[in-house]
């Protein structure tokens, strides 16, 4: 299935889960996602199966002042 992380189309297999999506791109913590703007908990990645279309926001925390 074809979806968006972070603005970049990608394929992921049928039925594959957020984690899948983040191990994908190589993500290194500390991150968060979102899925189509809505906030995922970390402890929910692995159970949120992904969508066709569906887009996927990884968010680094940036620091500073």
């Amino acid at each position: 299935m074809n979806v968006l992380i972070n603005d970049n189309a990608k394929t992921l297999p049928d039925n594959a889960t957020l984690a899948d999506a983040i191990a994908l791109i190589e993500a290194k913590p500390p991150f968060a996602a979102a899925v189509n703007r809505q906030f995922v908990p970390r402890s929910n990645y692995a159970s949120h199966v992904l969508h066709p279309d569906d887009s996927i926001e990884v968010i680094r925390p940036v620091t500073g002042g």
